[in-house]
């Protein structure tokens, strides 16, 4: 055989092996662009134009960093997050981590089945018939369905977002003017413009995501020799994330924001659009949140579950029967019922709940984050696979940012007066 055949064969087997592997790093970026999520991408565009599209380059950089730590954290030792916590960080600890957890997936799911609803109003069908149709149709999927064919599901759902590359090139930006803005990004030092920089990193980095990725990574039963398909995996994932992020922002950007048009929600800007870039665009948005919003529905109460039953020792997975994992299939259950019931009530404090969903977010971040960061450094858990310096210094520094910014959220106000 020729050596020509021989290198054709070997790439044709790394790709096979790739695509086998692929699958927990897209489907764990995908989901940051959820209903939550393209809310506050459409709220940036529409507020500040182009001028804080700037903030996804150093989100992409903490998002690989800490993606990765995940995963590797998940190959080396077997075991998810959540034990990893419970055994070293103690049973006190772990249930005050994880009982805001709780409430924020309960929260984060309800903002889920909103975007639904607020999608599906937009072709005219009411929330009434879409919400518990999705959330049967998401159960089934879980309870009945496998890991594997979940898996391919998700991936579907994850290239379906693109969509709104199609929207953001109807609304016909100004290329020059986007490339201006992300080679001199500026920051103007007041309480809303940091909230909101402090809100685009929080929705594409959320605490959720640490413990799904290493549960998914386990889940699929990953080893060290897989280590380098597993980032490639990551690496796709979170352009992924980035790229769909960039073009909500720039729909919204280049439509809405010359046009001074304020929008609560990610369903505002959808409609908002029919009027500026043609029906086209705006269906294409809808339909955009519409797969978002099933795909994260379904995710983030896993997610929820994983981690729950982590923390205190139930078993947990898709691939196991409802009486080998009856609290981990209970606990998703209920959060999809309550979610969905919550949508369902008329006048339903929407707003609140998704507001305080995201500060649960933003409070439980840097918890998890200097949790994880310490437990990947530690030799007796991780043997020769303990972080490099590199990436010590820029996980170290995204907590410090984070918090630092945080508190200046809380300061800047009290200076005022």
């Amino acid at each position: 055989m020729t050596g020509e055949k021989l290198s054709r064969r070997n790439i044709f087997r790394k790709l096979a092996v790739f695509f086998m592997i692929l699958g927990p790093g897209i489907i764990t970026g995908s989901v940051d662009n959820d209903a939550g999520g393209i809310t506050t991408y459409s709220l940036a565009g529409a507020q500040y134009g182009y001028g804080l599209i700037w903030t996804l380059i150093p989100s992409f950089i903490v998002l690989v960093i800490i993606q990765e730590m995940n995963a590797r954290m998940g190959i080396v030792t077997g075991k998810g997050l959540a034990d990893l916590i419970r055994e070293n960080a103690g049973i006190k600890v772990t249930f005050f981590i994880f009982l805001g957890l709780l409430f924020s997936g309960i929260g984060n799911t309800t903002t889920e089945f909103a975007g639904v609803a607020g999608s599906m109003e937009v072709f005219g069908v009411s929330k009434y018939i879409s919400v518990p149709i999705v959330a049967i149709l998401v159960w089934i999927l879980v309870v009945k369905g496998t890991y594997k064919i979940a898996e391919r599901i998700f991936l579907i759902f994850s290239v379906s977002l693109l969509t709104y590359v199609v929207s953001a090139i109807m609304g016909k930006p100004d290329w020059k003017e986007i490339g201006t803005a992300i080679a001199h990004p500026r920051l103007d030092m007041n309480t809303k413009s940091m909230a909101m920089v402090i809100g685009l990193v929080g929705t594409t980095i959320a605490p959720w995501m640490q413990f799904y990725m290493q549960s998914s990574v386990i889940e699929k039963g990953l080893e060290m020799k897989n280590y380098n398909y597993t980032l490639a995996d990551i690496l796709v994932g979170c352009i992924i994330t980035v790229v769909v992020a960039f073009f909500i922002m720039v729909a919204c950007a280049s439509t809405l924001y010359p046009n001074g048009i304020v929008i609560n929600e990610a369903k505002d800007a959808a409609l908002s659009l029919k009027p500026l870039a043609g029906n086209l665009a705006s269906q294409v948005f809808a339909f955009g949140l519409f797969i978002a919003s099933i795909f994260s529905a379904t995710i983030l109460p896993l997610a929820t579950a994983f981690f729950v039953c982590e923390a205190f020792g139930f078993e947990a997975g898709i691939d196991k029967k409802w009486n080998e994992a009856r609290e981990f299939y209970v606990l998703y259950t209920g959060i999809l019922i309550i979610s969905a019931v919550i949508i369902l009530i008329p006048n339903a404090p929407l707003i609140p709940i998704s507001l305080w969903s995201q500060v649960i977010n933003g409070l439980l971040l840097p918890v998890v984050l200097v949790s994880m960061i310490i437990l990947v450094n530690k030799k007796k858990i991780m043997g020769i696979h303990v972080n490099k310096p590199v990436t010590n210094i820029i996980g170290w520094s995204a907590v410090v940012i984070l918090v630092g910014m945080s508190a200046a959220l809380l300061i800047l106000p009290l200076l005022r007066r």
